[in-house]
């Protein structure tokens, strides 16, 4: 495990550069033959380093997406190279990696642990946010992460009882026109249509917050 986080962070330094210099794509094969050879001599396995970046690459785009959709009150080049690339990772692990070789908690604490210490003294607890919201959303549409949550409750890992509660309000919103019905609906993080419906904020009802989120 050790080694996969020394693996991940010369991941993340290419990346950053990469960035940083904002270097085309086709710089990348020379950019991680040299941060494997600076930083990345003690990596055994270097093709799960080259696996990360290359994937990191090619799904920018729709990783970019989700980071924006996830962190609405931080546009995408507001937030720090450092994080951006952390999260760019973690998300990859996240929706792209074989779960039984990289289970979700080890995709999000890796890239805590990343942000930490690699990005500021906010790092970590912002890409968890990120992290944790797009885990939530996953959860809901995607089979996968749903195995995750039994396999973990069958291992006895988590007790139901303990769980936090995640409050939330919304509602169906609908317009009739003579005998046709019209629902309004909403993209959520990944671009799928969902119900309108958001988080309740402190000293908020569920009323207040759903009035809020429909508007």
């Amino acid at each position: 495990m050790a080694n996969r986080h020394l693996a991940r962070s010369v991941a993340l330094q290419t990346l950053f550069d990469w960035d940083f210099n904002g270097y085309p794509d086709n710089r990348i094969p020379e950019m991680l033959a040299y941060t494997v050879a600076e930083f990345g001599h003690e990596v055994e396995d270097t093709r799960f380093i080259e696996t990360l970046v290359r994937g990191v690459v090619e799904h920018r785009a729709t990783l970019d997406d989700v980071i924006a959709k996830s962190a609405p009150d931080w546009p995408l080049e507001a937030i720090a190279r450092v994080d951006r690339n952390v999260l760019r990772i973690g998300l990859f692990e996240l929706l792209h990696a074989d779960k039984r070789e990289v289970p979700s908690r080890v995709a999000i604490n890796e890239a805590i642990e990343l942000a930490k210490a690699f990005g500021g003294k906010s790092s970590g607890k912002f890409v968890n946010g990120v992290l944790g919201t797009v885990y939530k959303e996953a959860s809901k549409v995607d089979p996968r992460f749903g195995e995750e949550e039994k396999e973990e409750h069958r291992r006895g890992e988590r007790d139901p009882q303990k769980l936090p509660r995640e409050l939330l309000a919304g509602a169906v919103v609908y317009r009739r026109e003579g005998d046709q019905t019209f629902f309004a609906l909403v993209h959520d993080v990944f671009g799928k249509w969902t119900l309108s419906k958001g988080h309740l904020e402190a000293e908020e009802d569920a009323a207040a917050a759903a009035v809020r989120e429909i508007k």
